[in-house]
């Protein structure tokens, strides 16, 4: 060990250093080691407990106590205080200041087109290299500003060679190729180069730091032996452990650098790659023991795109700056390949940048007039508690347009204190965009409007946490909980919340998330048991609990026995078992849980060990190999262990781990509290977690019940709807008795139906179109069991077919016409200009159809059309509630309530005043403002806009 040279400007150094440790130490882990037993070689991680961050805050700490800007490599380096003093000495740089740097002007030379015909990233690439192949791609952040810019030729040469070194080692079509490199030119010329090389890439994490590699790389071992790899590009220092890998990794053929690719003369022909092939294997962060590699092809990849960025209105003239690590899928997917898609300068950092100075993040949006950033929602954290008002001096937020929070858990917190604090620096509320998304859709999966700013339902705890009903709160209750819209599904993907039993849930009623759409992954590779529990029906499990409001998406929480911890999945049974076997923890006796921070809003990682160990030495050792093997398994050490006796983690009769409630008693500080009754307090604890499942068990049978119950009444009054209409000669009788009915059936399912508007109904005998949302089977009941006037349906033409529903719907005077063709028939046109002249009012839903999926589609011009030609006014006529009450693709009716609003009369008199006195004119005027009443009561989101901008198919 290299020696220090102590005079007396050092010991005050090493003194003060190691004041600054103890106190750090004593904030993080209160009486967990005493002051006496830190020293000079007392390590962060084992043998002081302290993770990643906490050292990033250490050395904050001593750059602020010293007046110093330390050198990057501290983080990497220093392991010890020795280690850290040894970097103090030596540095005599004065702390940075990153408002002052000046940016050299980046030239992108305007650009309209996107590549909307490739089929694969491959031919995104290329078309880029062949209409702009100088044109700035990615900018590597420097504090200098003074960092490396790669245009898409030089992206496209360099990638070229690492393929002629990989063809030149043997790589075969469709073989993966692992990638372990930081952000860095060698990661993305590595990525292009497998994939032009026909093989497979697969982004693993890098090492933090060079002392931890062979530890780090043993962790990958299992990823490595589960997508077969032919070759690992890493780092140099990675290859003095090449035998060690091979030898556990039989399908490993090389280990090698960026640098000795490059030395490859071979010549690479990219391959003839489909829509449909694998464009890289996303693995889960922190994957030890069964590893989930999600695969994705080029055509997952390149939907998920081309939805994210018609949700964002990405252009080439956007900015993306980053320092998202490009192992995730947030980072890779909606940061760089989003940005290369679209010509958008990618600014990039690496995250060891943005967590030792994470205002470099903020000024790289400032210097290069950033318009698009992401980060989980610990990042806009991190910001708040770490820069103060010297650091953001003088910056200028006010290009950020979205500013995108995913990844994990969203705190509206978070949000509003984060809009509040930067705001100053010209950050609009607006911008901010908390999205949904999971690597098993590629990426995103939900975007909230853009331009509308966070939003947050108050919803009633008691309620919520009793039944899973999402019952809005007033904005008095001090005890309400707080939950972040996701917004809507993207473009072409759908989202339904379902119970325990797979049924579809109504609106404001908490389940399991499950997804579906073209950007969804075919399954994990070979994972066939990981594959079973993916799929339900078409549908893929996301493993989180939300509810749906409005059609936007509010997550509340995760189904996975998963602890999130330091930006990876930490599985607690591996753990749990390891901490087991160490000499004086009680095997079995080992419980891992995720504990939320108050302060951070952030989930700590709690170990929970019974041990009969009383010696204080002996009881500081045991911690330490805990911490050592925590770090050796997860990657970071916990952040709290908790040394407990005999008896306190709490089990199942069967033998299983009770995680939640020894959370519980721990959170409630109980541990280690003397017990008068300890059986008891299990027996408490355990009636207490069956509680919960009776509870949902209940909630299901008496949503069965009501279904059954619904079906069986509909049942005894059908048939008299059906026979009424089909026999009794007179119009009126049918009419009557079909209105009956149908309060009758609402009566008996106590379903409330509500009306509003009447007033705005002609006199009968004048002619008008009634114009309504399609949402459900209902909507026809709900409409002739609150219109007081009699009216004509006009229906689809395939309901004619069935005898079943062809007499009675012509008995009660039902139009039938070609669907989506109306004003292309002149006959079928004229028919009903005919009706209506006679007085005898038309019934349109102008969607044409309806979904599962909550939302107002596009109009079809027919009804209005039709209005047009015969001067009829045009009532608007929203429908709400019926979606919830009974799902399309679903015959599982939901207790619900239903309410109609009738609009003013539209006369297209006013219509023609205002535009062209012709019918073409005059009808897109009485559909765009009978759509706008619609729009804006049926309390649905717009899917037209979706629908006319939607991009162009990749099939």
């Amino acid at each position: 060990m290299e020696s220090i040279k102590v005079n007396h400007k050092s010991e005050k150094t090493i003194k003060t250093l190691l004041q600054l440790i103890d106190a750090l130490v004593t904030e993080v882990h209160p009486q967990r080691v005493s002051p006496e037993s830190i020293t000079l070689d007392s390590t962060f991680d084992k043998n002081l407990g302290l993770d990643s961050l906490t050292r990033v805050e250490l050395i904050h700490r001593v750059e602020r106590q010293f007046s110093l800007t330390l050198p990057e490599r501290t983080f990497t380096e220093a392991e010890t205080a020795r280690d850290l003093l040894r970097i103090l000495l030596g540095t005599e740089t004065q702390k940075t200041s990153y408002s002052i740097s000046e940016i050299r002007q980046i030239q992108t030379n305007g650009h309209l087109a996107t590549p909307t015909q490739a089929q694969t990233l491959i031919d995104v690439l290329d078309w880029h290299v062949l209409h702009q192949a100088d044109r700035p791609h990615i900018q590597l952040y420097q504090d200098d500003v003074n960092g490396e810019t790669i245009t898409y030729q030089q992206l496209k040469e360099r990638a070229n060679r690492v393929a002629g070194g990989l063809l030149e080692r043997g790589l075969q079509a469709a073989e993966p190729v692992a990638i372990m490199l930081p952000s860095s030119p060698d990661y993305f010329y590595s990525f292009f180069g497998i994939l032009t090389a026909g093989g497979i890439p697969v982004p693993m994490y890098p090492p933090a730091r060079p002392s931890q590699l062979e530890d780090h790389i043993r962790r990958h071992v299992s990823i490595l032996n589960n997508c077969q790899a032919h070759s690992l590009i890493t780092v140099p220092e990675a290859k003095r452990v090449a035998q060690l890998l091979k030898s556990q990794v039989p399908g490993l053929k090389n280990i090698t650098t960026v640098a000795e690719l490059n030395t490859s003369t071979t010549i690479a022909n990219p391959p003839a790659l489909t829509a449909n092939d694998i464009a890289f294997l996303q693995y889960t962060s922190g994957s030890t023991g069964d590893p989930k590699g999600v695969v994705l092809t080029h055509k997952n990849l390149l939907t998920n795109i081309r939805a994210m960025g018609h949700a964002v209105n990405a252009t080439a003239n956007d900015v993306f700056v980053s320092w998202l690590p490009l192992y995730h899928d947030m980072g890779l997917i909606g940061a760089w390949l989003g940005s290369l898609y679209y010509a958008a300068l990618f600014v990039v950092m690496s995250p060891i940048h943005f967590i030792m100075r994470p205002e470099r993040w903020l000024w790289a949006i400032h210097r290069y007039r950033g318009t698009l950033s992401a980060s989980p929602n610990f990042g806009y954290e991190y910001c708040i508690k770490r820069l103060t008002t010297n650091d953001i001096s003088n910056l200028d937020l006010s290009s950020w347009r979205a500013a995108f929070n995913g990844a994990e858990a969203v705190s509206p917190d978070t949000i509003e204190r984060f809009t509040a604090h930067f705001s100053k620096c010209g950050f609009q509320a607006k911008a901010m965009m908390p999205v949904y998304g999971l690597a098993e859709s590629s990426v995103g999966l939900a975007f909230p409007p853009l331009n509308r700013g966070a939003v947050f339902d108050r919803i009633e705890r008691e309620s919520f946490m009793r039944t899973a009903q999402a019952i809005s709160a007033p904005d008095t209750d001090p005890h309400a909980l707080r939950f972040v819209s996701s917004g809507l599904p993207l473009l072409g993907h759908q989202i339904r919340i379902v119970d325990q039993a797979g049924h579809e849930l109504p609106e404001r009623q908490a389940g399991r998330l499950q997804f579906t759409g073209p950007s969804c992954t075919s399954g994990y590779f070979r994972n066939a048991e990981k594959n079973r529990n993916l799929f339900d029906k078409g549908w893929l499990e996301s493993g989180d609990i939300a509810y749906i409001s409005h059609g936007e998406v509010y997550i509340t929480g995760r189904s996975k026995d998963i602890i999130i911890h330091a930006g990876r999945n930490i599985y607690p049974h591996e753990l749990e078992e390891a901490i087991g076997k160490l000499p004086g923890i009680r095997t079995g006796r080992v419980a891992i849980f995720g504990s939320e921070d108050k302060k951070t809003k952030t989930e700590r990682l709690v170990v929970l060990a019974e041990t009969r160990v009383t010696k204080h030495v002996e009881r500081d050792k045991l911690q330490n190999e805990i911490n050592a093997l925590a770090v050796d398994l997860t990657g970071a050490p916990p952040d709290d262990v908790v040394l407990a006796p005999a008896n306190t983690v709490l089990k199942t009769s069967s033998g299983k781990i009770r995680r939640t409630a020894s959370r519980e008693i721990y959170e409630k500080g109980e541990i280690g509290q003397a017990r008068k009754n300890l059986s008891w307090q299990i027996a408490r604890l355990t009636l207490s977690s069956i509680k919960p499942q009776l509870h949902r068990l209940s909630q299901y049978l008496k949503a069965l019940s009501f279904a059954a119950y619904s079906w069986f009444v509909f049942g005894l009054l059908a048939p008299i709807v059906w026979l009424t209409a089909v026999l009794s000669p007179n119009f009126a009788i049918r009419w009557k008795v079909m209105k009956k009915c149908i309060h009758l059936l609402a009566k008996a399912t106590a379903t409330p139906l509500k009306v509003d508007g009447l007033e705005h109904l002609p006199e009968p005998g004048q002619p008008y179109v009634l114009v309504a949302n399609h949402a459900s089977y209902l909507d026809s009941y709900a409409l002739v069991g609150l219109l007081p006037n009699t009216f004509c349906f006009v229906a689809k033409a395939e309901l004619a077919k069935s005898f079943i529903t062809r007499q009675p719907l012509k008995n009660i005077q039902t139009v039938f016409v070609e669907r989506f063709d109306i004003k292309q028939s002149t006959q079928e046109v004229q028919h009903l200009v005919q009706l209506l002249k006679s007085g005898q009012p038309l019934m349109f839903f102008a969607e044409g159809t309806f979904s599962r999926i909550p939302g107002l589609m596009p109009f079809h011009l027919g009804a209005f059309v039709v209005a047009a030609a015969a001067n009829a006014s045009v009532i608007p006529v929203a429908i709400r509630g019926t979606r919830s009450l009974l799902r399309s693709e679903s015959w599982f009716p939901h207790r619900g309530s239903v309410s109609i609003e009738i609009g003013q009369a539209i006369d297209p008199k006013a219509i023609v005043d205002e535009t062209h006195d012709d019918t073409w004119h005059t009808a897109i005027g009485l559909r765009d403002r009978s759509r706008e009443f619609i729009l804006r009561h049926c309390r649905e989101p717009d899917l037209a806009q979706q629908a006319v901008h939607k991009p162009e198919s990749n099939e």
